[in-house]
C-alpha cells in the first residue's frame, strides 16, 4: 500500500507540472514590440547630406552664421555705380566700419529697415559707420525714388545684374553684413530686423563704442 501510495504521488505531480507549463503564456518579445525612432522624412538610408539638408531647415537662419554670411572672412569685392551718379567701391572704405545691406524697392520689411538705418547712421557718423544699402536688378528711378520717399541718408547702389548679390551669397533680401575696419566681415543677417539686431551687429565693428538699439 505504501508503494501503490507513492506511485499515485508522483503521477499527480507529473499531472501538475504538464498543467502549469501548457497554461503559461509565451513572455518571448516579438520584432514588432520593438520601438521605433525614425525621424520623419528622414529614412535611415538617407544620404548624411539629406539629412543635413532636413534638419538645416528646421533651423532659422541668424545672426553670425559663418557659412551664410563670410562672417571671419574677409568681404569680397563690391564696386556698383551709385544712384545719383559715382560709384560705390568697398576697397576705398578700408579703415572705416561698414554696414552694408542688399536690398529692393519691392520688399516690405527693406522699407521698414531703412528709417532705423538711418538713425543709426547719424548717431555713429562720428565714429566713421558708413552705411549702404545695394539694390539689386532695379532701375535708377524707382531705387532713386524709393530712396526720397524714405528719406535715405545713406548712399544707395546699383546691382544691376544681381552679380553683386551672388558673389556676397545675398540669395534673400533684405541681408545685412556688418564689415569691421580691417575689411573682415564680423556679423551678418536676414533681413527683416529690428533695433535690437541692429545694434548687436554695430557692436561687431564699433569696438569701444557703446551701441544701443
Amino acid at each position: 500500500s505504501i508503494l501503490a501510495g507513492l506511485v499515485a504521488g508522483v503521477a499527480v505531480a507529473a499531472l501538475v507540472f504538464v498543467g502549469v507549463v501548457a497554461f503559461t503564456p509565451d513572455r518571448t518579445p516579438t520584432s514588432s514590440a520593438a520601438p521605433s525612432f525614425a525621424i520623419a522624412s528622414v529614412g535611415p538610408s538617407a544620404a548624411p547630406s539629406a539629412i543635413a539638408s532636413t534638419l538645416a531647415s528646421t533651423v532659422p537662419a541668424a545672426s553670425g552664421n559663418t557659412a551664410a554670411f563670410h562672417v571671419g572672412q574677409p568681404a569680397p569685392a563690391l564696386a556698383v555705380p551709385q544712384v545719383g551718379g559715382g560709384t560705390i567701391d568697398l576697397a576705398n572704405l578700408k579703415g572705416k566700419p561698414v554696414w552694408i545691406n542688399f536690398m529692393a524697392t519691392w520688399c516690405p520689411p527693406c522699407q521698414d529697415e531703412f528709417p532705423l538705418m538711418n538713425g543709426f547712421a547719424a548717431r555713429y557718423a562720428k565714429a566713421g559707420l558708413v552705411v549702404i544699402a545695394i539694390d539689386v536688378k532695379e532701375a535708377e528711378g524707382a531705387v532713386a525714388a524709393f530712396a526720397e520717399q524714405l528719406g535715405a541718408t545713406f548712399p544707395l547702389g546699383l546691382d544691376s545684374d544681381g552679380a553683386a548679390a551672388a558673389s556676397w551669397d545675398a540669395v534673400a533680401l533684405p541681408v545685412h553684413f556688418w564689415i569691421d575696419a580691417e575689411g573682415i566681415v564680423r556679423d551678418g543677417a536676414l533681413g527683416g530686423i529690428g533695433p535690437d539686431v541692429m545694434a548687436n551687429g554695430l557692436k561687431k565693428i564699433l569696438p569701444g563704442i557703446d551701441v544701443t538699439p
